[in-house]
């Protein structure tokens, strides 16, 4: 079996571009940005704060359901870990003026299609800032 290289530099960069335009899509509640980076397929979820969604459709359907206001928040130590060429994980936390002492964990498992990259898992959660990490 051949290694695995994990965290290469040149498939960092590729899919934190992917990472950083969903990011922008978030916060501008670009819908049809945000759909595209998920992958079309019944098997993608996403585990939301307060939502679990199972496949593609459920999750199109949820974006087009939510309220584009206070979606604005800051993103810090952003990490993205890849495994070969084909596959990334990104977690970052977020905190949002709106919800004081709280922190917001997000984390997207992506893979490269033919089509590019697309985010096939992902999970979102808000706990209370733990005081020796407050940023």
């Amino acid at each position: 079996m051949a290694a695995t290289t994990l965290t290469d530099r040149a498939v960092v960069r590729l899919s934190g571009e992917n990472v950083h335009g969903f990011l922008q899509g978030l916060v501008t509640n670009d819908v049809a940005v945000l759909d595209e980076l998920f992958r079309n397929d019944k098997r993608t979820l996403r585990y939301g704060i307060g939502e679990n969604l199972y496949g593609y459709d459920a999750i199109m359907a949820f974006r087009a359901a939510r309220s584009p206001v206070g979606l604005m928040r800051r993103t810090d130590k952003t990490v993205i870990t890849t495994y070969g060429r084909d596959t990334a994980v990104a977690s970052t936390l977020f905190y949002r003026e709106t919800t004081p002492g709280k922190v917001g964990r997000q984390m997207q498992t992506w893979a490269r299609f033919p089509e590019g990259w697309r985010i096939v898992a992902a999970h979102v959660s808000v706990i209370d800032e733990p005081q020796d990490q407050k940023t």
